[in-house]
């Protein structure tokens, strides 16, 4: 970022609206009736704070893949360095969830343990029959192995987690497991497309995301 970037930056986080704004996504993404039911903070008022802060490439706006109508707002982290750091101290158990818990989840359970050493659990809502064979390939590009995989319901998860992270729009905007502590992240789906070039974008992301989280 040159230096004209980072006083924009600067600038669009100092006011007060705004930098609570920045706080609540610091771990996952939220639709806008939900910062504004956090924040107590009137529509127009809200859409002016956002504006401001997408201005300036600090957040972005994502349509949910469950339903085109709702949108995400997501921190853009990359572009506050070291300015945001993030609020979560995880620790105990973690479970992923997406749809069908073919690939994204699948994915993000493996990655947190081969960082993280910890065991998380992945399920989905409709689970597949078995992992989308894409998925497996890319995993295995990136040096991990989900051949062994299998997707599981949600009546697999037999405790009530300490973090619960959904990773797919639909899941998120349906009935959840029980948990202490929920999180979510706006990651496309790839398997619609079906192209490698979308598992490898949306793989990237979750290691993004979950590289973030731990840091």
């Amino acid at each position: 970022m040159d230096l004209q970037e980072r006083v924009a930056v600067h600038s669009a986080l100092g006011e007060e609206g705004r930098l609570r704004l920045v706080e609540l996504l610091s771990d996952g993404d939220l639709t806008v009736r939900e910062l504004g039911a956090s924040l107590g903070m009137p529509g127009n008022l809200l859409a002016h704070h956002l504006n401001v802060l997408e201005e300036a490439g600090v957040i972005a706006r994502l349509a949910s893949d469950g339903d085109r109508r709702r949108r995400y707002v997501t921190l853009r982290r990359e572009v506050l360095d070291c300015l945001v750091p993030s609020r979560a101290r995880l620790s105990g158990s973690v479970v992923f969830v997406c749809s069908h818990n073919s690939a994204r989840s699948q994915y993000a359970a493996l990655y947190w343990h081969s960082v993280t050493g910890g065991d998380p659990v992945s399920a989905g809502s409709h689970p597949s029959a078995e992992v989308h064979p894409i998925a497996i390939r890319v995993a295995f590009e990136r040096g991990l192995d989900l051949s062994s995989a299998v997707p599981r319901g949600y009546e697999s998860i037999t405790f009530v987690p300490d973090v619960l992270i959904s990773v797919c729009d639909r899941a998120r905007e349906e009935p959840l497991p029980e948990a202490r502590r929920r999180l979510h992240w706006s990651i496309p789906d790839p398997v619609p497309a079906g192209q490698v070039a979308g598992f490898r974008s949306a793989f990237v992301e979750v290691e993004r995301r979950v590289d973030q989280l731990i840091a």
